[in-house]
């Protein structure tokens, strides 16, 4: 239905489903009133120049985390990427039988061995914890990136 046919306007105008109304509604409230300000400004804006400059800034800090989470996630891509064209046929073998029996293990063990083991593992004492990385984990960092070569 398009919106310029006079049924459309008649049920916006007369809302069927007022709880829905006060759902649609809801993150409306949550709004900061500086945001509120920011959202209904003229194109041309009426406000002083300081409030422009936070504004930026404001938008320039979330932009940056974005940035920051979208490099991280490509560092990461880019790390399995290596994992997956290694240059020692020897080394990428490995690697996929690894995987491999990774993948069928918890098929070919009982359920309960498996919770028995993480629970023991994620439950042991503090004595046997240790602050350093997995090694999995230390390996995987260590693998090169991208980003190591633009250096």
């Amino acid at each position: 239905m398009a919106v310029s046919e006079p049924g459309v306007r008649c049920q916006i105008m007369k809302w069927k489903n007022p709880t829905h109304l006060d759902t649609c509604l809801q993150c409306a409230d949550d709004a900061h009133p500086d945001e509120l300000d920011e959202e209904f400004d003229t194109f041309q804006t009426s406000q002083h120049p300081d409030i422009v400059g936070m504004r930026h800034d404001r938008l320039r800090s979330i932009t940056g985390w974005i940035q920051t989470v979208v490099v991280d996630v490509a560092t990461e891509g880019e790390r399995l990427q290596s994992l997956r064209s290694w240059r020692d046929p020897r080394a990428t073998a490995l690697f996929v039988i690894f995987c491999l029996v990774a993948a069928i293990f918890p098929y070919v063990t009982i359920f309960h061995v498996l919770v028995l083991l993480t629970g023991s593992y994620v439950l042991r004492h503090r004595e046997f914890r240790h602050k350093l990385p997995g090694v999995p984990l230390n390996f995987f960092r260590r693998l090169p990136a991208r980003t190591d070569s633009m250096l």
